[in-house]
């Protein structure tokens, strides 16, 4: 493991940084140590937030395209400056071969990042948008600082039918929506529509 640290790199790189594309090879496992990394889908203008990878993770997609030796199916961009621990394929290879422990790591991640995905899955084909914008909100303070925008990237929405659901909430006093944050007013009655009551 020590010989495999030391072909690692260590990257610091800038929010706003595209650490990978949609088509683009997969060459390196990076490993995030502090900041975040934002993985979405895009098609037709449209993005689907899939995942954020946070300290002491690794992104499913990369492992999947190291793994089965593919190009990448979506874009990773770094959302708040990272520093990142980047083991090359040829390393990222022998240690799955070779060590057990990582190899337990790197699939109990995979493991934990496909529920995520799956529950995503089920919230966009089966649950309506206001569910989904409740819930969005809920757990992240009292104050979000989001925008419309961010928060319809995040479900894979557009901009103008969150507005409408954020209207509609603030309509009912759960919410105050300001430029760039929505502040929770009433959580009890966001949890009742993200519950489907």
């Amino acid at each position: 493991m020590l010989a495999a640290l030391e072909r690692a790199e260590l990257l610091h790189l800038p929010s706003g940084t595209a650490l990978f594309g949609e088509g683009s090879p997969c060459r390196q496992f990076p490993l995030v140590l502090a900041g975040a990394i934002r993985v979405a889908k895009c098609s037709d203008g449209r993005e689907l937030q899939l995942y954020r990878v946070a300290p002491g993770e690794s992104c499913v997609l990369t492992t999947g395209c190291l793994v089965g030796d593919r190009d990448y199916p979506a874009t990773g961009v770094v959302e708040r400056d990272a520093r990142l621990l980047v083991l090359p394929k040829p390393v990222f290879d022998d240690l799955m071969s070779t060590h057990a422990p990582f190899r337990q790591y790197v699939f109990a991640l995979f493991a934990e990042r496909l529920a995520d995905m799956m529950a995503l899955v089920e919230a966009v084909a089966f649950h309506k948008l206001d569910r989904r914008v409740a819930s969005a909100l809920l757990g992240r303070g009292r104050v979000v600082s989001l925008t419309h925008q961010q928060l319809a990237d995040e479900l894979g929405s557009v901009r103008e039918i969150v507005t409408r659901v954020l209207r509609n909430f603030a309509d009912q006093g759960m919410i105050r929506s300001s430029r760039g944050a929505i502040e929770v007013l009433d959580a009890v009655g966001l949890r009742r529509v993200a519950e489907g009551g």
